[in-house]
Order: C-alpha cells, then sequence, then structure tokens
C-alpha cells in the first residue's frame, strides 16, 4: 500500500512540474524565409503604441532576439519611444572571482529604475499548408494576436489584432 501512495505522490509531483515549466518563446518560421519580417516588426510597434504609451512605457524583454523579427521588434520599439531592456539571463555572482585589487574597491551602485519595466514576449509561428502567420506579443499577464496571410512573398493582415487580457 505503501508504494503505491509512494508512486501516486511521484506521479504527481512530475506533472505539476510539468507546469512550471516556461513555455517556448521566439521565432519559430523555419529558414529559409521568404516574407520581410520587419513588416510584421513595424506592425506589432503600432498596435502596441496604441495600448501602452511610448515614453511612458518601458519592455523588458524575456527571450534572445536573435532572429531578424526579434532585431526588427527591438529597433522599431526603440525608435517609436520605448525604452527596451533586452535579454540578459540571470549570471552568477562574480564576488567570488574577484582579484584582491577589485575586492578592496568600493562597491558598484546599481540604480534602480523609476518606473517598472512590463516583461515582452513574443511568439512568430507559420503554418506552411495555409500560408498563414501568427504573431503573438504577450506583454505582462495580457497578450495580443494577429494572423497574417503570404501572398506574393508579402505579408498581409489576415484579421484583427485580437487582446486577451
Amino acid at each position: 500500500m505503501t508504494m503505491k501512495r509512494l508512486v501516486l505522490v511521484a506521479l504527481v509531483a512530475l506533472a505539476l512540474g510539468g507546469c512550471a515549466t516556461t513555455a517556448p518563446y521566439g521565432n519559430f518560421v523555419q529558414p529559409p524565409v521568404t516574407v520581410d519580417q520587419q513588416q510584421l516588426a513595424g506592425d506589432a510597434a503600432k498596435q502596441l503604441a496604441a495600448l501602452w504609451p511610448p515614453a511612458k512605457t518601458r519592455f523588458e524583454l524575456q527571450q534572445p532576439t536573435p532572429d531578424e523579427f526579434g532585431a526588427a521588434l527591438v529597433g522599431n520599439l526603440r525608435s517609436s519611444g520605448y525604452a527596451v531592456l533586452e535579454y540578459a539571463p540571470q549570471k552568477a555572482s562574480g564576488a567570488g572571482n574577484a582579484t584582491p585589487e577589485q575586492k578592496d574597491a568600493d562597491p558598484v551602485v546599481v540604480v534602480t529604475p523609476t518606473t517598472v519595466a512590463l516583461p515582452l514576449r513574443y511568439v512568430l509561428d507559420h503554418d506552411a499548408g495555409t500560408g498563414l502567420y501568427r504573431l503573438t506579443l504577450l506583454v505582462g499577464s495580457q497578450s495580443i494576436t494577429r494572423p497574417y496571410l503570404e501572398q506574393n512573398r508579402v505579408l498581409i493582415p489576415a484579421g484583427y489584432w485580437v487582446r486577451k487580457e
């Protein structure tokens, strides 16, 4: 009886552990990409500006942006007037690795920002069978999504922006 209970507890723990993992974010469009992703980034920046005012909003990317869409999104957000904190994974403290000269020096003062940055993530994916692209931007606990249709290597909106609060 105790063995069954132990197995049941282990299965529940594994199931709950799966719920705690983070979902994948990023650009899932497989190369070679034949469409201009900068157009999508510009459209995304315009929609973010309609919902969150530039110059008063800070975004903190929660994922690396090595792809064409991510780099274009960061550039468009900054040119629109947003402060964008790029993704930087938490690194281990380097205090134990400091040289004696560095240990004797004055401590580095970290200035905390006066406004809170909204976490920003994105998912861009493509269904090759239908030619549809889907762009989802996750800002904090809210998300906005818009489908696009590829016609002659140009993406045109296939619907309105949908906002989930």
